[in-house]
């Protein structure tokens, strides 16, 4: 009786709110039309047949394209392994930083591997595979005189993928046996199990359902994966590369799109997965804190090989990351290494339109970022602070994007906007403008955004708020003077996410991309598959440069106006 008293009372506070009512029509609206539209019409063209009615006849024609079906077959084998790789590097690394003691150097290294991969474009690593392990690589072909060598293929991408998403699972089992009670492991120990058996007995079962949750991520983000099977792939077709030669080569938009919808249903069927059964088994067994420190591991015969061994790992991926600027510096790669030269940085800005590709990247990442913070934090509250019917729908469709592939939306926005809504001719405007990428890097940006403010808000008393309300404050006047200040880390911390993340993309922009606009990713990549390597790497060490220094202002800014400061100056 109470429960329904407090929603109907809830609900009327709802309606008596204009801003509030009108912010979640316009969500919904928004949401709707960038989200769920394209993904629907990406069903609808894939089930229209040639006659116009309801037909697998498009289902039937790309599976009777063998390209198609071995692409399936090698997207899956790819996930799998990566994600075994991944998972069991990942939690190597985090074990040896939580249980193991280690010195500042290594804990150094740890940390700066886990920054790259967000701070650095998406195919980095393969550029630094190609020019470390190919034929003319310094490696293979400089240092071991191997010639008759190939990193393109399964084993390249496997290994490319691999370094490049350990570092995710890292961070994430790191939180986990951060959160496990060390008196667990204590009393196995003293009951006088080796090291290894508390291990296998104990910190393992405790892990499991984060294993799970790690290796559907690695595995999601690997079949997603398009920069990396397209540089390194060669001639091992994956379903996000295959999908964008279906458009490019073949101009076949409706196989496309069918080819769109069974990479989309894979994606979906393991987001599911880790969403809704490993992620809450994950919080069922591992919740609240240590109960004290940990007393880590100081004997030699585990300390100094497990150590050692991580940061040979770390200190090699850095050296990959390293390689790229190397790169651009050589004058011929693979044939002259010296005198150092700055020619192609040169080329860049003089002969490719280097300015005009990092002012467009810059100005749309730029546009975009703010309004994707802001979006973000608006459904956080909304999702946490607030009792409406449609909560639901608003949390799960913005969280939709994180299980969808950048190429998949790319093609859904063709399908849906080259021909306006419904194919009607309306907002067909919008199509091939600069607009429709800034809407693109919000959709992808804007599930990392919700997920940092629904954690940071459900750390704020809802009496904080309530108290503003009593005073006579609005909505509006509530979210910006209390909420929103006391959020401001969050917020900050979604705004670079979100520039960092819309000026690396490539997968969903470069089927979007038109002449009109140059885009820094998309260049990188033209670079790489013409074999034009030192101006591949000249362009993303640029880069990498404003990604990098976009992350240490962030941080220099939450230390000294961020909302921890306040607090411990009070």
């Amino acid at each position: 009786m109470a429960r329904g008293q407090g929603a109907s009372l809830d609900k009327k506070k709802l309606m008596a709110d204009p801003v509030m009512v009108t912010t979640i029509v316009l969500l919904i609206t928004f949401l709707s039309l960038f989200i769920l539209y394209p993904l629907a019409i990406l069903l609808v063209d894939s089930f229209v047949g040639d006659g116009g009615g309801f037909s697998f006849s498009v289902f039937k024609r790309v599976f009777q394209i063998p390209t198609f079906t071995t692409a399936i077959t090698n997207t899956l084998k790819v996930g799998f392994v990566v994600g075994l790789i991944a998972t069991a590097v990942g939690l190597l690394f985090a074990y040896v930083e939580m249980y193991v003691r280690i010195n500042r150097f290594a804990s150094g290294l740890f940390k700066m591997v886990s920054m790259l991969p967000v701070v650095s474009p998406p195919f980095v690593l393969s550029l630094s595979m190609i020019m470390l392990f190919g034929k003319a690589g310094i490696i293979t072909r400089y240092l071991l005189k191997i010639y008759d060598n190939s990193v393109y293929g399964f084993w390249g991408i496997v290994i490319v993928q691999s370094l490049t998403f350990f570092p995710v699972c890292y961070m994430m089992f790191k939180g986990l046996l951060k959160n496990i009670d060390p008196s667990l492991e204590e009393a196995a120990r003293d009951m006088g199990a080796s090291r290894w058996k508390v291990f296998t007995s104990v910190t393992l079962p405790l892990l499991l359902p984060g294993i799970g949750n790690a290796f559907l991520v690695t595995f999601i983000e690997s079949i997603a994966d398009f920069a990396n099977p397209m540089i390194i792939g060669g001639n091992y077709d994956t379903l996000a590369t295959t999908i964008y030669l279906q458009i490019t080569g073949a101009y076949d938009k409706a196989g496309a799109a069918a080819m769109a919808v069974v990479l989309l249903c894979i994606t979906l069927a393991m987001f599911a997965v880790q969403k809704y059964v490993l992620e809450a088994k994950s919080t069922a067994t591992l919740t609240g804190k240590a109960s004290r420190a940990r007393m880590l591991i100081e004997d030699k015969g585990v300390r100094i090989p497990l150590s050692t061994l991580c940061t040979i790992g770390a200190a090699f991926v850095i050296l990959m990351y390293i390689c790229v600027p190397i790169g651009a510096l050589f004058p011929t790669w693979g044939f002259k290494f010296f005198p150092l030269t700055l020619k192609w940085f040169k080329l860049v800005f003089t002969r490719y339109h280097g300015l005009k590709a990092f002012k467009d990247s810059f100005v749309l990442s730029f546009i975009a970022a703010p309004i994707t913070a802001l979006l973000s934090m608006i459904i956080s509250y909304l999702v946490v602070k607030r009792k409406f019917r449609s909560k639901g729908f608003i949390e799960a469709v913005s969280m939709l994007a994180m299980a969808v592939p950048g190429t998949v939306l790319g093609v859904g926005y063709i399908r849906g906007f080259s021909g306006g809504l419904f194919h009607t001719g309306f907002m067909q405007g919008l199509y091939g403008t600069g607009a429709i990428l800034v809407i693109v890097f919000i959709v992808r940006s804007l599930p990392t955004g919700t997920r940092s403010g629904i954690a940071a808000l459900r750390q704020i008393d809802k009496s904080i708020e309530e108290s503003a309300y009593d005073m006579g404050a609005g909505s509006l006047k509530v979210f910006t003077s209390v909420t929103l200040p006391l959020i401001k880390d969050s917020f900050l911390s979604g705004l670079v996410t979100a520039f960092v993340r819309s000026i690396t993309a490539i997968s969903a922009i470069i089927l979007l991309v038109t002449p009109q606009f140059l885009l820094i990713t998309v260049q990188i990549n033209e670079f790489a598959e013409k074999g034009s390597y030192g101006l591949a790497c000249a362009f993303a060490t640029i880069l990498i440069i404003i990604t990098y220094g976009s992350v240490l202002l962030m941080n220099l800014f939450i230390k000294h106006f961020g909302t921890s400061r306040q607090i411990k100056e009070d």
